[in-house]
């Protein structure tokens, strides 16, 4: 299978001794299980092939005989039935693939950990942790002013930002203070350590984006395409 997804759930951080003795500082990710709910084609009325993976089942809520199931409408939970799946996921993602590997997902097959194996390169995608309204110093690493000879009340401040005469505004892009974190990030080229078959959890070499808890997304490293290491 050249086109790979898997998702899951980021716990923390550890670390492990390998078989040399070195110590590696890990991430620790909850992978999957995914299903399989749907398969798209470029020759149907969608116009490219496609799979969509859910993940994590959602929450069932029942009252006055009437079963319905959090945060998703009936026309949500039509799909996941259609697919033979009795318990919707809460968590839906599409992966682009070829037209040829198709064949490969069934709707209803469940992705496991296995997908991915010890020792590859992989890429890895979160939602980075929200640090509120940051300064210049915090958020963009900026030295700051010296706190002798003169300077007022500007020690953490970000200092001149243009020409009041020409060009008479600020350019687009001017490092400023302002939301700081929170946004998508990926890391790449990180080493998928170890893999515990029995828990479905990966070690992945280094830090991963997020706070513990997280929605993660795993994909085989861009730039390491088929290269690992032990």
């Amino acid at each position: 299978m050249k086109s790979r997804m898997m998702l899951g759930r980021k716990i923390g951080m550890t670390q492990i001794f390998l078989e040399n003795g070195k110590r590696v500082p890990v991430t620790v990710v909850q992978a999957g299980p995914m299903t399989v709910v749907r398969k798209k084609t470029s020759l149907g009325k969608d116009g490219y092939a496609a799979v969509q993976l859910g993940f994590e089942d959602a929450t069932k809520q029942q009252k006055d005989e009437s079963v319905r199931w959090r945060g998703l409408t009936k026309a949500q939970v039509g799909v996941f039935a259609q697919a033979g799946i009795d318990v919707p996921k809460r968590i839906v993602r599409e992966l682009l693939v070829q037209e040829s590997e198709l064949d490969s997902f069934t709707p209803g097959q469940v992705i496991d950990s296995s997908l991915f194996k010890a020792g590859e390169f992989i890429d890895v995608t979160s939602v980075s942790k929200g640090r509120g309204f940051a300064g210049v110093m915090k958020r963009h690493n900026f030295s700051g002013f010296r706190a002798t000879h003169g300077t007022h009340e500007s020690f953490r401040g970000g200092g001149s930002i243009g020409a009041s005469a020409y060009p008479s505004r600020v350019f687009r892009g001017k490092r400023m203070p302002g939301h700081m974190g929170a946004k998508r990030v990926t890391v790449q080229n990180l080493r998928l350590v170890q893999i515990t078959e029995e828990d479905g959890l990966y070690l992945i070499k280094g830090a991963v984006p997020g706070p513990n808890g997280s929605l993660v997304t795993i994909r085989p490293a861009i730039k390491k395409s088929g290269r690992a290491r032990r």
